[in-house]
């Protein structure tokens, strides 16, 4: 191969570099892209029926304290919604553990010390911190579980809905020969 035909290898490289970089300019300049004027998407939350979330006047959801929505809060519902929880829980009275422990007398009970269940240090270490389950605490961690309870080996996501929440706190309190007295509003 002689050096004129390496010339027009070189040549015909060059030029479809050029022509690429070419379309990208020209292309830049026939679609200009639109910079909105304020970045982002406006989120609109409307409360629900139940009232359970509210809008500040700052734009930040509020949510109403549990005392309040147990008392709109159904025992029926949130027999329902803790069958996502009946893999791992038991519910029944004397009811062997599973992969978690037994929920009978939950509401009020001090955490990481139901009989024969073997917790994570982390519930372990939060039982010590911690008197009982309060409406509050159960409310925050079944929100986020690992929020409220930094390493417990609890795996799962949460309950977004506040008055999901409440309903299954209902059900949870519901579930003792002697329920704890609902908390002030």
């Amino acid at each position: 191969m002689d050096s004129f035909e390496l010339n027009k290898i070189a040549g015909a490289v060059l030029l479809a570099l050029l022509v690429a970089m070419g379309l990208g300019i020209v292309s830049d300049v026939i679609f200009e892209p639109h910079r909105p004027e304020k970045p982002g998407f406006e989120i609109a939350v409307a409360t629900d029926e139940g009232g359970a979330t509210e809008v500040s006047e700052g734009g930040k959801e509020e949510i109403v304290p549990i005392g309040t929505r147990l008392v709109e809060a159904s025992v029926e519902s949130g027999e329902k919604s803790v069958k996502k929880c009946a893999a791992c829980h038991n519910f029944e009275k004397g009811g062997a553990n599973k992969v978690g422990p037994g929920l009978w007398d939950v509401v009020g009970r001090k955490p990481g010390s139901h009989e024969g269940f073997g917790y994570s240090s982390a519930m372990t270490a939060f039982g010590e911190q911690t008197d009982s389950w309060t409406y509050e605490e159960l409310d925050q961690f079944l929100a986020n579980p690992k929020n409220l309870v930094s390493g417990t080996s609890m795996s799962f996501a949460g309950l977004k809905k506040p008055e999901e929440r409440a309903d299954v706190i209902a059900y949870l309190r519901s579930l003792s020969d002697n329920p704890e007295p609902l908390p002030a509003e």
